[in-house]
């Protein structure tokens, strides 16, 4: 079972990225699916998560209105559209899936996740 994240980039503030996280060893559309993010010198932290039961989605207040998650089950991929990006931003994105339905309280907590992606550096910068 592995994750697998991808697309992360140098770009100035206010372009978009798309990441991806690709699935080998099981299907996406059975899990929760989440993404994470940690600058240097802090606490790794939730972004976005989409649940695996009725498709509700979390966003961070950081974020919100800028970052969309997205999961293709066909291609057993999920997606962090990042549109307006900024300084703030910078930071290594992980995906991480769990085979259950997560609450809000839970799904910011890094021991709530099973399966972690190695991480994509995602740096805003002029």
């Amino acid at each position: 079972v592995q994750l697998q994240a991808s697309g992360g980039g140098l770009v100035q503030p206010g372009s978009s990225l798309r990441l991806s996280c690709a699935a080998s060893g099981f299907a996406l559309d059975k899990y929760a699916l989440g993404w994470f993010r940690q600058a240097p010198g802090k606490e790794r932290e939730a972004v976005s998560y989409i649940d695996n039961s009725d498709g509700s989605t979390y966003y961070a207040d950081s974020v919100k209105g800028r970052f969309t998650i997205s999961r293709d089950n066909a291609k057993n991929l999920v997606y962090l559209q990042m549109n307006s990006l900024r300084s703030e931003d910078t930071a290594v994105y992980y995906c991480a899936a769990d085979r259950w339905p997560l609450t809000i309280r839970d799904l910011k907590r890094v021991e709530s996740w099973t399966y972690w992606g190695q991480g994509t550096l995602v740096t805003v910068s002029s």
